[in-house]
């Protein structure tokens, strides 16, 4: 059970949340003045749970000791591998946080794989606010280069270093400015947040002309960005949806993980996602209640950093009036996810917008039956023929829609996706032993269909291609 308390919010702070939830009915300006009010008051979010204790504290009977960064040592460090390729290109890595999210475990995994096919990687983080993250720090124990500064000493080993290519995701204006200057290509991807909904397209033609190519992670993602930006060359964006790394996560027995969190017969939902108003938590949150009174073993997880303090004051007021909220675990961030992966029983993620998440394709990967909104990457994950899971329509209805503006409007009010995403949960609960037999056919097929090695191969060749180009 979560345990923590909302009475530290005081009484103006409560009534400044409660004006959030309805700040819908008036325009924008006001809105964007009371969120600056609002992130100025006392009162932050009571800190999220760790994983020192289960989900259900049992009586009697020993939690056995799971092992929460067994991934760090799944893969062996690149100085011990003996597989690797005469290098042929040098390749920068650029990100503006290297922590837990799954654009930061993305490029994670381009700078362990990209040396095995002949490029050598150096990691950038372009961020000189944030501090060393826990992918940082594990990239670097593997022998990986990390570079993090100020901009000014990056373009210091920009200028030295010259790789032959730059692999760009969500790159600062300085950094794409100085490549275009020194001639080194740039190829960027775009992830769908804050790219494409977030651009400000006038500013982006002129940007574009200083990229080579750009990869997107999803046929959405695509559409999105050349509807947005009809002038760059269609020929130049190419879709490579992002690879599971399976080698880099060990599985956890599914009887030890599920006594680790005192679960018995109960059916465990669970969502990973930073807690942030783009991954919908409090959507969720509202159709799982409804859930919950039909079927009293159900659970649900939701996992992850709370990067939006005041987006995570509005989810706990709300799971202080859940009446079944004792079966509703926010939790903190998760490094390896593994263990709570093998105990669930379904995934779930209800986002307004994603570019191809990573989450879902893990929990794929890992057996587990997905309930997933309409996002970018969605269809190719799940399906529409069930068989992989339920898709839900997205929460604004029309994903090709979604701007931050209709988000931050709908986030609170009731949500149109809500029955179906009830009756989705509801379908998997009463379909648990299809699904119990199912996990090692969906894990099997789920690492075929996101073959690592396919998308590490297809970012090799647009990477030299924008060399040789």
């Amino acid at each position: 059970m979560s345990q923590f308390s909302v009475s530290r919010f005081s009484p103006v702070v409560t009534t400044a949340l409660w004006a959030q939830r309805r700040s819908w009915l008036i325009p924008r300006i006001l809105r964007q003045m009371g969120l600056a009010m609002l992130s100025r008051l006392q009162g932050g979010p009571a800190p999220l749970e760790g994983w020192n204790s289960p989900l259900i504290v049992r009586e009697s009977g020993a939690r056995p000791a799971i092992d929460l960064n067994q991934a760090a040592a799944c893969l062996p460090s690149r100085l011990e591998r003996p597989d690797r390729l005469h290098r042929r290109l040098s390749c920068l890595i650029s990100t503006s946080v290297l922590d837990a999210g799954g654009i930061d475990e993305f490029v994670a995994f381009l700078a362990r794989r990209l040396p095995d096919r002949g490029i050598r990687s150096t990691v950038m983080v372009t961020d000189p606010a944030v501090s060393g993250g826990r992918l940082m720090r594990a990239l670097q124990e593997e022998g990986i280069e990390v570079i993090h500064g100020y901009p000014s000493e990056c373009l210091g080993w920009l200028r030295e270093q010259r790789p032959d290519v730059i692999s760009a995701h969500a790159p600062p204006d300085w950094l794409v400015q100085a490549a275009h200057e020194l001639g080194i290509p740039v190829v960027e991807t775009l992830h769908a947040a804050p790219t494409p909904i977030g651009t400000d397209w006038r500013a982006e033609g002129p940007r574009s002309r200083n990229i080579r190519f750009l990869i997107a992670v999803s046929d959405l993602v695509r559409r999105q960005y050349l509807r947005g930006n009809p002038a760059f060359s269609a020929d130049a964006i190419y879709t490579i949806p992002n690879g599971f790394n399976s080698t880099h996560r060990q599985m956890t027995d599914r009887t030890a993980a599920r006594k680790w969190l005192g679960l018995q017969d109960e059916f465990l939902f669970v969502s990973l996602a930073r807690h942030v108003m783009q991954k919908n938590a409090y959507g969720l949150l509202v159709a799982f209640a409804e859930v919950a009174k039909l079927f009293p073993h159900a659970h649900l997880v939701l996992a992850g950093r709370a990067d939006d303090p005041v987006y995570m004051k509005q989810l706990q007021l709300l799971h202080k009036k859940i009446p079944e909220r004792h079966r509703i675990h926010l939790r903190d961030n998760i490094s390896n996810p593994s263990p709570l992966l093998s105990a669930a029983d379904c995934f779930v993620l209800n986002s307004f917008f994603e570019g191809w998440p990573l989450a879902p394709m893990e929990a794929l990967c890992a057996g587990l039956p997905v309930v997933m909104s309409d996002v970018g990457g969605a269809r190719e994950q799940i399906g529409l023929d069930g068989r992989h899971g339920c898709l839900v329509p997205n929460p604004l209805e029309n994903p090709e829609a979604v701007t931050w503006d209709s988000v931050a409007r709908e986030r609170f009010r009731p949500q149109r996706n809500r029955a179906a995403l009830v009756s989705a949960m509801n379908s998997i609960i009463a379909n648990r032993e299809y699904w119990a037999t199912s996990r090692a056919t969906l894990s099997s097929e789920a690492k075929v269909r996101f073959d690592t090695e396919a998308c590490i191969q297809r970012y090799a060749q647009v990477l030299e291609r924008a060399v040789v180009s």
